[in-house]
């Protein structure tokens, strides 16, 4: 695969999710390159290179070529798009894959039982947490609380000392004056409140 890349030509500009081109990045075809016949047929190979930033963690073949590399395999066919968009449309997969990542900080990771039953109905209300948590964050939350880990979401807003209270048929929450984040957790609710209902 490393020979691949050295020997790979025609490296053309990498772009981003919507087009625009990305400093200092470029993106090439290797299939071709290297034996890959453990692969599914019809499979191709696409590399991305960038100058990385200051402290990454490099690999001493990207330390000596001066470059951060990724290979991406794909199995869309050669018309399915230019090397740049599909190096791109794999890129914004990374939303995904984090997701993933944070679902294993979140309950998914670790089963708590031998049934399988038991672990089935823990990962289904695992994963109804994760949605909660990302439309949450899509929906209700600004700034760094809309891209803040699990972590950081349980500390600031939902370990939040508070009292519910119903007087004159209307819910009350409140919430200590001195916690740091209240205003942000008083606007999710705000914004929660004026969403449409759904309707049917």
């Amino acid at each position: 695969m490393r020979e691949a890349i050295r020997a790979a030509t025609g490296w053309a500009p990498a772009v981003d999710t919507v087009g625009d081109l990305r400093e200092h990045a470029e993106v090439c075809e290797i299939t071709g390159l290297f034996d890959a016949t453990c692969w599914p047929e019809g499979t191709r190979f696409l590399v991305r290179r960038e100058r990385p930033h200051p402290g990454a963690q490099l690999s001493l073949f990207d330390t000596i070529e001066g470059w951060r590399h990724q290979v991406v395999a794909t199995d869309t066919p050669p018309g399915g798009g230019s090397v740049q968009f599909l190096e791109a449309r794999h890129r914004a997969h990374a939303r995904v894959e984090d997701r993933i990542r944070t679902g294993k900080n979140t309950g998914f990771g670790r089963f708590p039982s031998r049934h399988f039953a038991i672990n089935q109905a823990w990962l289904q209300l695992a994963l109804t947490g994760i949605d909660l948590l990302a439309w949450t964050q899509n929906l209700l939350l600004d700034g760094e609380l809309a891209t803040a880990e699990p972590k950081k979401l349980r500390y600031r807003l939902l370990h939040v000392a508070a009292r519910i209270t119903r007087t004159a048929r209307r819910t009350r929450l409140a919430i200590a004056a001195n916690w740091p984040w209240a205003n942000a957790l008083t606007s999710a609710f705000n914004k929660l409140a004026a969403l449409p209902r759904p309707t049917g």
